[in-house]
């Protein structure tokens, strides 16, 4: 299975990949990963994907699909998310703290020394203090690379947004009052800029839930973030970190188990797709939600690594029961959990 990951690193920059594992039975586990509609690895050469090559590539949907009567289940992955903050003001750093939080890549773009070193202390993964042309110079964009512009003049933002403009991306989000914005915009037209990839601009930047102070900002931009984010459809894909510990054979030499949420039903704590790398020493990457189903599901990943399990199996999580409620929890709903064994030195 490690043969996966480093295809999923191989895979170009904005393609569109799919995780496809087999759900039956006799089948249960077996894996092929399709890049741009194109099959591009499978789990081994003889498998349940032989013969259905051309059926397995025309998925595309996120969620339990059905191959020659059999069931799949499809992981259309997400890159990791890239939040460039273009500004290292006030309201930039609630937008780095937030960002951090959920996971995000986080740059930001500064010419100012004092303020680059601010974004340094609010734990920016990386802060690049040049001109903001010369800056966004070193982004590439991709479809999973979100654009905060929050400079301190108008100028700066002329010159932000028609560098990102030429840039693929997932959202645009630029602040500043409706005359500001539109000064800017038209300034760019003139310059020859896309109208149309202007007016998909998301200005006023963030949700209008009445923000007024610097945080309040910093939380409407990035809840409008993942409320486009999550339009996308797609799954969670697999983290950098989890890529790196499974693919390091010899500084993680045991066994493992990825947990992947398959099926959701009623208000289970997170969303199909979601994952959980658990270590032989009980270390988890990401989560499945916490709490009781998560724990349960540890146990089981532990219990597998201590028995020299191989293969996979489909573990059954309902919270709804009478069990539920005495631990007060605040969520319900069934679940079902791929859990599948990592080779390694157990």
């Amino acid at each position: 299975m490690i043969e996966l990951f480093e295809a999923v690193e191989r895979c170009e920059l904005g393609s569109v990949n799919i995780a496809v594992t087999a759900l039956e039975p006799e089948y249960l586990g077996e894996k092929a990963l399709i890049s741009n509609g194109q099959i591009v690895w499978k789990s081994s050469a003889k498998s349940f994907f032989d013969g259905r090559e051309e059926a397995v590539s025309q998925l595309q949907e996120s969620g339990i699909e059905t191959v020659d009567g059999c069931k799949v289940f499809c992981d259309t992955l997400g890159q990791e998310k890239h939040l460039v903050v273009c500004g290292g003001g006030h309201v930039s750093i609630p937008v780095i703290k937030i960002g951090i939080m959920m996971g995000m890549k986080v740059t930001v773009l500064e010419d100012r020394p004092k303020f680059a070193d601010n974004a340094r202390r609010a734990g920016a993964d990386q802060v690049i203090c040049e001109p903001f042309a010369e800056a966004l110079d070193q982004i590439l964009g991709s479809s999973d690379t979100y654009f905060v512009i929050v400079t301190r003049g108008h100028r700066y933002d002329q010159v932000c947004l028609e560098k990102i403009t030429q840039k693929e991306h997932a959202y645009i989000g630029m602040i500043g009052s409706r005359r500001r914005v539109a000064l800017v915009k038209r300034l760019l037209v003139e310059n020859g800029c896309d109208q149309e990839v202007l007016d998909e601009v998301y200005t006023p930047i963030g949700l209008d839930i009445g923000a007024e102070t610097p945080v309040e900002i910093g939380v409407a931009i990035m809840a409008e973030i993942i409320e486009v984010k999550n339009k996308k459809k797609r799954t969670f894909g697999y983290s950098k970190d989890m890529i790196r510990v499974i693919c390091d054979e010899e500084k993680y030499p045991d066994a493992k188990v990825m947990a992947t949420i398959i099926t959701r039903k009623g208000s289970a704590p997170q969303g199909i797709g979601v994952k959980m790398l658990v270590l032989a020493d009980g270390t988890c990457i990401g989560t499945i939600g916490g709490g009781c189903m998560e724990s349960n599901i540890l146990q089981k990943a532990l219990q597998m690594i201590r028995n020299g399990e191989s293969g996979a199996r489909i573990c059954h999580v309902d919270l709804t029961g009478a069990d539920a409620e005495d631990e007060g929890m605040v969520c319900g709903g069934i679940a079902d959990v791929l859990m599948e064994m990592i080779s390694g030195k157990v």
